[in-house]
């Protein structure tokens, strides 16, 4: 019984892994309810902390070439990841490490799934090692959501002023978290220093293409161009580009759905054919 138990818990185990990584929306859903306990939210904070501790300790012997320190310390500094680049990879080396231990409860209880336990350590690694990126993906989609409503903002703005800082500011203030805050640190930019500075650093940080074709447009303002049909111009492409994602996104569910089920059913299937195996394996030993 109790390796039934151990293998049906790999098999959700694997399941969640493979949701998580196809981005199902319920999964989602079931992490935030199962983090609505008080006590849940203590016991995660102890386990982040003991491995954010050794994570700090094991960054020390951490080597990294200048260039790929560079690269992945301004990649987390945009992710909004207060870690050095040791430590983080460091974090994700100790994460990969705390289940790589379930190695020896398998080796005593099943050593079949040992095999298994180390392939789940390497996926834990890689996406842990990959979670700035995926950051910085999620929110550069938030803020290129934004961007038509921006655009069209600034062509009605455009009308009546040529103070590209109070166009900013005046959109600060009703749109999403994400693009509240890159618009709030080139505001403060442009107070402190050049307008076009500020604006070619939020380019940088952001590294979208549809804001390059925004920041392009502002900064010919500022220069004296009248941007009006610009904007125009490119409001009317922006549209364009949201209707083919909408169109992508609506393309891509059936084939997820089925992916997810096809994946589950797998699992499952492992699972029982494992048992099945061990069963019959066990019973032939008894008899001879």
């Amino acid at each position: 019984m109790r390796y039934i138990i151990l293998l049906l818990g790999f098999a959700f185990g694997l399941y969640f892994i493979i949701a998580d990584r196809l981005k199902i929306p319920y999964l989602k859903a079931s992490k935030a309810i199962m983090n609505m306990g008080r006590t849940d939210r203590k016991l995660t904070t102890v386990i982040e902390t003991v491995i954010m501790d050794l994570s700090i300790k094991l960054s020390r012997f951490i080597p990294m070439d200048r260039y790929r320190k560079n690269r992945l310390s301004a990649t987390l500094k945009a992710a909004g990841i207060s870690m050095t680049p040791e430590c983080y990879q460091a974090h994700a080396i100790i994460k990969a490490l705390a289940v790589g231990l379930l190695i020896l409860p398998c080796l005593l209880i099943f050593p079949l799934m040992s095999a298994a336990v180390l392939i789940l350590a390497v996926l834990v690694y890689f996406k842990e090692i990959q979670k700035a990126e995926k950051h910085m993906e999620t929110r550069r989609e938030e803020i290129e959501t934004e961007l038509l409503r921006f655009v069209s903002t600034i062509e009605q703005e455009l009308l009546s002023t040529r103070d590209v800082l109070s166009i900013l500011e005046k959109f600060k203030k009703n749109t999403t978290p994400a693009f509240a805050d890159e618009l709030g640190i080139t505001c403060a930019d442009m107070r402190s220093g050049g307008y076009e500075v500020a604006l070619m650093r939020m380019e940088a940080r952001v590294n979208s293409p549809q804001l390059s074709d925004v920041v392009r447009g502002l900064i010919s303002v500022i220069r004296g161009d009248n941007g009006t049909m610009y904007f125009q111009m490119l409001s009317h492409d922006f549209k364009q580009i949201e209707l083919r994602k909408l169109k992508a996104k609506a393309q891509k569910v059936p084939g997820k759905i089925r992916v997810f089920s096809i994946i589950m059913l797998m699992c499952f299937l492992a699972t029982y054919l494992i048992v099945i195996a061990y069963q019959v394996i066990r019973s032939v030993g008894v008899m001879f």
